[in-house]
């Protein structure tokens, strides 16, 4: 455990990393690329293009620091770091990488206010918490290896097939090279998959959320072709049915928990519909008892994924009830047909299926996300039975 003196050396600092913000993570990280630029085939760099990764980090960092007496508090965002870390496989080595480059960084932008006492302090408690990090990690790394179809590292995986869902998210069904069995995952789950092809200077980790309930044979993933995605663009136009991914095994912990007796409210925007189409997928096939609400809102007709197979499984559950909002619908989109809403999404417009005993889990763009929690618990909807999951860096809404 960490000792009173160096908790209250690092919550000194605490006007220093505010006064600093973003720009002490930024610096970080271009300090870190230069001096071991193998690390760029781990970091996903168009999250440091955008700026997203290093104000996740620089948060992080200064929620560390306000919460070292009540680490308790920081739990939850523990467990879902080390799960994203998992599908980057990062390795203990690699901590120590990181922490010489933070303690520098502090160093050279704090000047004289960083002492050796606080460089001191800092590497104890960065210690300290690499060390939960590490620790969890080689469990998450240990029990998806033990189980059946599990693995540890990189393994390869053929497309068969390939989809297209709308104009813009296509899937891909992918199946073991070496005709094993794969490890079951919990809807909500992602895979990580690793690409390394002529056209990308460094290997390119991202994480696909899987879009069909596990059957311990094969995995899909419904991808977004993003307007400026190098993977994305890479996936839709260069891999197509027989080309071999390596993919790392799924990691998450967005799951569906929800009890059979009770009610379950999925709500997406845009490619945030793929967890939530395996979480839908998951519930019909354990045939849940309790009523089910599917949500979903995107731009128009043209981009409305798995429009048909959703309508299919409204039609075919009775206690399955689904509302769609276009945001600018087309001329040929069909009102009461294609689309229940235009605009975007307004719950009181479904007042009567947000219920407080149900449990809600969404997925989208981060403005639609933080929308529909406010209108939640605005609903009077418990903050406990609500559950998201944002795409990229880890951060709260």
């Amino acid at each position: 455990m960490l000792d009173q003196h160096t908790k209250d050396v690092v919550k000194s600092t605490i006007p220093l990393l505010e006064a600093a913000g973003p720009a002490l993570t930024t610096h970080f990280y271009q300090r870190m690329f230069e001096h071991n630029p193998e690390l760029k085939d781990v970091f996903n760099l168009a999250h440091q293009h955008t700026g997203g990764q290093p104000v996740a980090l620089f948060n992080a960092v200064a929620a560390y620091a306000k919460n070292i007496d009540n680490l308790e508090a920081l739990g939850a965002a523990v467990e879902r770091i080390a799960h994203k870390h998992t599908g980057f496989l990062i390795k203990p080595e690699q901590y120590a990488i990181v922490g010489g480059h933070l303690l520098a960084t502090l160093k050279e932008l704090g000047g004289d206010a960083v002492t050796e006492e606080v460089l001191t302090a800092w590497g104890n408690a960065y210690g300290f918490l690499a060390d939960i990090f590490i620790n969890r990690e080689t469990q998450l790394y240990q029990q998806t290896a033990a189980k059946t179809g599990g693995w540890e590292g990189k393994r390869r995986f053929v497309v068969k097939a390939k989809t297209v869902e709308s104009s813009v998210i296509t899937s891909f069904l992918l199946t073991p090279e070496d005709g094993g069995s794969v490890v079951d995952f919990t809807p909500g789950q992602y895979l990580s998959v690793s690409l390394e092809h002529e056209q990308l200077e460094f290997t390119e980790i991202r994480q696909y959320s899987l879009s069909d309930a596990p059957n311990g044979s094969s995995y899909r993933i419904s991808v977004k072709r993003e307007a400026e995605g190098k993977a994305s663009n890479l996936l839709h136009d260069h891999y197509h049915v027989g080309d071999v991914i390596e993919l790392i095994a799924p990691a998450g912990d967005f799951v569906l928990s929800a009890q059979a007796d009770t009610p379950v409210v999925l709500l997406s925007a845009g490619v945030g519909v793929t967890p939530m189409k395996s979480m839908l997928n998951q519930l019909l096939s354990q045939s849940h008892q309790a009523d089910i609400t599917w949500v979903h809102a995107c731009e128009d007709g043209a981009q409305h994924g798995f429009k048909d197979a959703i309508k299919a499984k409204r039609n075919a559950n009775t206690h399955l009830e689904s509302y769609v909002w276009y945001r600018q619908p087309l001329a040929t989109d069909l009102p009461a047909e294609d689309f229940d809403f235009e605009g975007t999404v307004a719950l009181e417009n479904i007042a009567e299926r947000i219920v407080p005993n149900a449990q809600y889990y969404f997925c989208g763009p981060i403005g639609f996300m933080k929308a529909i929690k406010q209108q939640l618990l605005a609903l009077n909807v418990p903050e406990s039975q609500i559950h998201y999951e944002l795409f990229g860096p880890h951060s709260d809404l």
